[in-house]
């Protein structure tokens, strides 16, 4: 009889919700193989309060086998050797004062994987990072991609040439939102961002004069409309771990331009144009060709949908049931 495995979530929040939305697609699919329970967490945030009570408010059976589904990577000191746990990513975890960064590392990185059975990570790029965090753990690291998520269906859509509607999805620095604002600037285009923007980004959207929607804090199917209705998908951050928005833009049919490194090189496959993340010019000439090459805008979307079938849920699902039957 195959072990139920258990799924241990952080608190929810609700301008935080990615890990949930992943897991909670892939986990019915695990389900029709395999039992399956959710714990979910009573404390939000890191705080020594909060940890302690994490640490203290889950039960568990020694039988079972524990998945860790990502951020509270701190709760595999009491799970057990029959844990997976997997990390999201590394560089916005490690960052801040030295003395901050070491306790980051112990409790974070160091700590759970000496007790944890495997690892896993989201994307090469993201294995490469982590190797050089646990170096003494990099036998227990494989790479299991994100799914994309099956209420993203395609959806063809004909381009807006008037004004054409250019969606944003993030607004924290690492999204890159100011350098693409400075892109788009002379573009007659219609923006719609998800994430919460901060008082200087609002002043900047309304120093160019740009006629834009801001949403945040958003059930996951308004994120799907958003992508329906958008001409474009632009996503020049400059790091993530995977890149979630060029795989979901991907299989509703949208034209990707994202950036030339890193892991959304790797994720995006040929199915996207790409831009250095650091570069105006680089950004706004991506913007141009897409939107003005039929021929080569097609292509993208066509490429698209080919390169997401290597992260449909039952391939993904499969990769996790086989890394579960190996403990």
């Amino acid at each position: 009889m195959n072990q139920i495995v258990n799924f241990i979530f952080r608190a929810e929040l609700p301008q935080y919700n990615s890990i949930e939305e992943l897991f909670k697609a892939l986990i019915p699919v695990i389900g029709q193989k395999r039992g399956v329970q959710i714990s979910k967490l009573p404390s939000a945030g890191a705080s020594l309060k909060g940890i302690g009570q994490n640490l203290k408010g889950v039960s568990l059976n020694k039988t079972e086998i524990v998945h860790i589904t990502g951020d509270v990577h701190y709760m595999a000191l009491v799970t057990g050797n029959k844990t997976v746990l997997t990390i999201h990513d590394v560089r916005s975890i490690v960052k801040g004062p030295w003395l901050k960064q070491q306790i980051v590392k112990l409790f974070w990185f160091w700590l759970p994987a000496l007790c944890v059975k495997k690892i896993t990570v989201i994307s090469e790029f993201s294995k490469e990072e982590l190797k050089k965090v646990i170096p003494f753990a990099a036998s227990k690291i494989q790479v299991v991609y994100n799914p994309v998520n099956s209420q993203l269906c395609y959806t063809p859509k004909k381009l807006d040439v008037r004004k054409p509607q250019i969606l944003l999805l993030g607004t924290k620095p690492n999204k890159n939102l100011e350098r693409t604002l400075e892109a788009l600037k002379e573009l007659d285009c219609t923006l719609l961002i998800i994430g919460l923007l901060s008082e200087s980004q609002i002043s900047l959207l309304k120093a160019f004069d740009f006629e834009y929607k801001n949403e945040f804090y958003v059930p996951y199917q308004d994120i799907v409309n958003a992508y329906t209705k958008s001409d474009l998908v632009l996503f020049a951050s400059t790091y993530e771990g995977f890149g979630m928005p060029i795989i979901e833009a991907q299989a509703i049919g949208r034209p990707v331009i994202t950036s030339n490194m890193g892991a959304m090189k790797e994720v995006a496959g040929a199915g996207a144009c790409l831009v250095d993340p650091y570069s105006v010019n680089s950004i706004r000439e991506g913007v141009k060709k897409v939107l003005g090459e039929e021929a080569y805008r097609q292509n993208l979307i066509v490429s698209g949908l080919e390169n997401v079938k290597r992260f449909q849920l039952d391939v993904i699902a499969e990769q996790y049931l086989a890394l579960y039957q190996s403990l």
